[in-house]
């Protein structure tokens, strides 16, 4: 079996800034790869595409990448959050998408150990970013996921 692969999860709202960056440097984290369908347009500042990679690097020498792939299509997330659709049927929805994008082939194991996948939810229980670390870990079997 292969090593495991430690693999964390962390929205930044209802996160400071200190509190976001402080979390991911005491995990350790390498990268964090950024699973959100628009990464320029969110409230909280530090969290913009340019400024985060930018302090991710400055403040913990912390990677950034952003993964499309890792994302909800605009359709699926709009019927969910703009016409308060059901939990359920967005996570069929999104389940579905990734599996079609066969995303078990597009990211390496390598590339997701000690890196964090980000979002904006506060909590990852209604949030794709834990869907993205249970598929994957039903895919490979080998990754311990830590929500942050």
């Amino acid at each position: 079996m292969n090593n495991p692969i430690n693999l964390f999860t962390i929205g930044f709202t209802q996160k400071s800034a200190e509190k976001f960056f402080e979390t991911l440097i005491q995990a350790k984290v390498k990268r964090v790869i950024d699973t959100r369908l628009n990464n320029i347009s969110q409230l909280a500042g530090f969290a913009k595409k340019a400024d985060l990679e930018y302090f991710l690097q400055k403040i913990g020498k912390i990677d950034y990448v952003h993964l499309l792939d890792l994302a909800p299509t605009q359709d699926i997330l709009d019927e969910y959050k703009k016409k308060k659709g059901d939990w359920k049927i967005y996570e069929q929805k999104f389940l579905k998408l990734i599996s079609d994008r066969k995303i078990e082939k597009k990211v390496s194991p390598e590339l997701l150990d000690s890196a964090c996948l980000l979002c904006s939810e506060a909590k990852p229980h209604y949030c794709h970013r834990r869907l993205v670390a249970e598929y994957l870990n039903d895919r490979w079997g080998n990754v311990k996921v830590f929500h942050l």
